[in-house]
């Protein structure tokens, strides 16, 4: 579903992506780990069409997202890190919007906005403001947002950021019963290495951009000697606290008005 073949990208002197080659199967949930700067927006930025790359290639769905962006836009849905809903909205009004947007059509538009609000456990809200919800409920509703218009992919960028334990566990059941149930594939970053650990099928980490490590979270464990992944994820990558995390959260902010201007015109 997703096949990338020695990616690079560079701003002037820095290299902020290496050589990077990887693939995602099919229905798989796949995890993209790595220390702040470690090139996943930079990687990201380039899946989804926001970012050309300097060398390698991309094809996601047999597509390559430099030649057809526009058709490769249609393949996924993206929810990121920082909030994108509209809070003066309301729910089914963010989610109509997003069907318009799209092209989805009328009749099909409503069918699933229904559809999906009744499985994120939102539909007895549809008519509330955005505003007035928990954080729990505006990320579930913007994964519901992003499945739509039935994309084959969804990227899913630090998607329980700042969510209590409760919400968290809610919102991975909902992605994996989604994972199961339209076999969608799940393309996902996060620092809880014990959501990693839990819900995907294999992991790649990056760091410097390079990968240094891709397998089941037990083969990560087996071949570092570790315990748990977030202790291969340390051997793998350092215990050095690293300086970028607020230029990675400049470039996801960045990356989402970048995506809203595109998907209006």
């Amino acid at each position: 579903m997703i096949k990338v073949q020695n990616l690079s990208k560079t701003f002037g002197e820095v290299k902020a992506v290496a050589d990077v080659t990887f693939e995602v199967q099919p229905g798989e949930i796949f995890a993209f780990l790595g220390p702040n700067g470690a090139g996943k927006t930079t990687t990201i930025q380039m899946l989804t069409t926001l970012l050309r790359p300097t060398s390698g290639t991309i094809a996601i769905d047999g597509l390559d997202p430099v030649a057809k962006p526009l058709e490769v836009r249609k393949r996924f849905g993206i929810v990121f890190q920082d909030p994108s809903l509209d809070q003066e909205l309301t729910a089914y009004e963010n989610m109509d919007l997003h069907g318009v947007l799209y092209h989805v059509p009328r009749k099909l538009r409503a069918e699933r906005i229904e559809t999906l609000l009744k499985l994120f456990e939102l539909w007895d809200r549809r008519t509330s403001l955005v505003k007035t919800f928990s954080g729990g409920m505006r990320r579930r509703l913007e994964i519901a947002r992003g499945l739509l218009h039935t994309p084959k992919i969804l990227f899913l960028d630090e998607p329980t950021l700042g969510l209590d334990p409760q919400s968290r566990n809610q919102l991975w059941t909902h992605v994996k019963h989604l994972n199961e149930t339209e076999a969608v594939t799940v393309f996902l970053t996060t620092h809880y290495m014990d959501e990693a650990d839990r819900v995907a099928q294999r992991v790649a980490v990056i760091d410097h951009g390079k990968i240094v490590a891709i397998g089941s979270s037990a083969e990560l464990k087996a071949q570092t000697g570790a315990d748990s992944l977030e202790a291969a994820f340390l051997k793998l990558t350092g215990t050095t606290i690293r300086d970028e995390a607020a230029n990675s959260a400049d470039a996801m902010r960045q990356m989402a008005r970048m995506w809203s201007r595109g998907q209006r015109r």
